[in-house]
């Protein structure tokens, strides 16, 4: 580990990177002629107080080997709730020899694969167990509003996307695990009686009721029976109605300064009982369709009564 550290020193030296002791300038705004590298890393070592973490990442193209360094992350404030050891971060990483500064900038948070590692609930999420779903009112791949309302009685999931996210282990992977659910649960009438999906995105901008439908069916398959909906619906409001029940989850979206187009955010999926209580919180990827099937049923027996 050591010389790994003194080569990366002698790198970082090379390219004029290292900063003042005090940790640079106050002004993190980054210089016209600051480059940006694609970067990816594994977390060793969080420093929270200090902003920084020790991060095993891959060769950086056209800039440095694969290497573990300490790498100041100024963006966003709101990962610092998701990293734990064994974190996966993608993002770039940002060099300014104008100032002599170097940071890196996260777009993404992968959970570490050992379930060990896993973040503990926040105050914030454990806060929400068992309170009840706010009120609200969104507008459906069909064009039709929906409310908590269209829910009661049933066993409901609910997790956040937006139809443009690039990343696999982020928008995509909620998607698949909610087609795939929604495909297993319509075909046992009893189970399409009872257990209901609903993806929230959080780019009303861009995600029309139409282009959540298409993008909808592409995932459950244009010969999937689930294309009626009726399982997994796929929802859009105004910012302010999306944000008050994307703040109530705990999750955090900001929109990429870099690509208007893109997001920055984290995960979040929640469980809801018949009643409308929150009843789990997954807070990052490493879920399957077959855990969120559990989880809803358990929410469902706890309700009723069954062990």
């Amino acid at each position: 580990m050591r010389t790994v550290f003194i080569y990366a020193f002698i790198v970082l030296v090379s390219f004029g990177l290292i900063a003042c002791e005090n940790g640079g300038s106050a002004d993190q705004t980054e210089s016209p002629t600051a480059k940006r590298y694609p970067f990816k890393g594994e977390i060793v070592k969080i420093d929270k107080a200090a902003k920084k973490a020790t991060i095993n990442h891959e060769k950086i193209e056209g800039y440095m080997d694969a290497m573990t360094m300490d790498l100041e992350i100024r963006k966003p404030d709101w990962v610092w709730n998701e990293l734990v050891k064994g974190s996966v971060v993608t993002g770039d990483l940002v060099v300014d020899n104008a100032k002599g500064e170097y940071w890196v900038e996260v777009t993404g948070v992968i959970a570490p694969q050992d379930s060990s590692q896993e973040r503990s609930p926040t105050a914030e999420d454990k806060a929400i167990i068992g309170k009840k779903l706010p009120a609200f009112s969104l507008t459906n791949q069909d064009g039709k509003t929906i409310s908590p309302d269209n829910f009661k009685g049933k066993g409901l999931a609910i997790t956040f996307i937006y139809a443009q996210c690039p990343l696999p282990a982020y928008c995509i992977l909620m998607s698949k695990n909610f087609s795939d659910l929604a495909n297993q649960i319509n075909a046992e009438e009893e189970l399409k009686n009872t257990y209901r999906l609903l993806s929230i995105s959080f780019d009303p901008a861009r995600d029309t009721p139409e282009k959540l439908k298409s993008y909808g069916i592409g995932y459950l398959g244009r010969g999937s029976k689930a294309t009626d909906f009726v399982v997994w619906q796929l929802a859009v409001g105004e910012d302010k109605e999306v944000r008050k029940i994307a703040d109530f989850a705990g999750l955090r979206y900001e929109v990429d300064e870099k690509d208007k187009t893109q997001f920055t955010h984290s995960l979040r999926t929640l469980v809801v009982a018949p009643d409308g209580t929150i009843k789990k919180v997954f807070t990052g990827n490493d879920w399957k369709a077959e855990d969120l099937l559990r989880e809803m049923k358990s929410a469902m027996n706890a309700e009723s009564g069954e062990k």
